[in-house]
């Protein structure tokens, strides 16, 4: 574990250089900033147009944040309320077909997932700092936001400013730093594949 990364192979910055941090401000994420982030989360490519992502947010300050923060794991609930926003992100599981029948729409996670990192990378462009968490307690969302069936709780993303690693608790101070990541050639295989 570094601050410094350094790719394999030649990549874009923007997917070398983004990290997660969980420090922030405090200082709430304006809507018009949060607007173009979820704008460039329209654009994520998605299988057959289905556009399966949904997104819950608030922003610092307000009682659509707090509620947010109510329906986080653990942990989550000490470094998060110094995020400048905070979403929900659930994904659409069902489609109808030509016929009008109902079916479930296989490719949900992967598209809604393809949207997150849309959400990061842009939050990034505009300076700020993203951090997805899979720590949600799904049922007690679905019930705090009245999410129907049909719809399935992914993650929940946090954006703001980053704060000093110094305002985090002393055991998450350690985690504050931009992790590497494991070689191409522990995930990508040709020809064959290999667990």
């Amino acid at each position: 574990m570094s601050d410094s990364r350094h790719a394999d192979h030649p990549a874009a910055s923007m997917f070398v250089e983004r990290w997660s941090p969980r420090s922030f401000t405090g200082e709430a994420l304006p809507e018009s900033a949060l607007m173009t982030i979820l704008e460039a989360a329209r654009w994520t490519p998605s299988a057959s147009n289905t556009q399966p992502w949904r997104f819950v947010y608030g922003l610092n300050g307000t009682p659509e944040f707090d509620k947010l923060v109510s329906v986080l794991m653990g942990f989550n609930q000490v470094w998060t309320p110094k995020a400048g926003a905070l979403l929900l992100v659930v994904s659409k599981t069902q489609t109808f077909n030509a016929d009008g029948a109902q079916s479930p729409l296989r490719w949900h996670s992967y598209d809604t997932g393809a949207a997150g990192l849309a959400i990061a990378l842009q939050a990034e462009a505009l300076g700020y700092h993203a951090h997805s968490m899979g720590g949600v307690e799904g049922e007690k969302a679905k019930e705090v936001f009245s999410i129907p069936e049909g719809y399935k709780v992914e993650s929940a993303i946090a954006i703001g400013k980053l704060g000093p690693r110094e305002a985090l608790p002393e055991k998450l101070q350690e985690r504050e730093v931009k992790s590497d990541r494991m070689p191409v050639s522990e995930f990508a295989f040709k020809g064959e594949f290999k667990a």
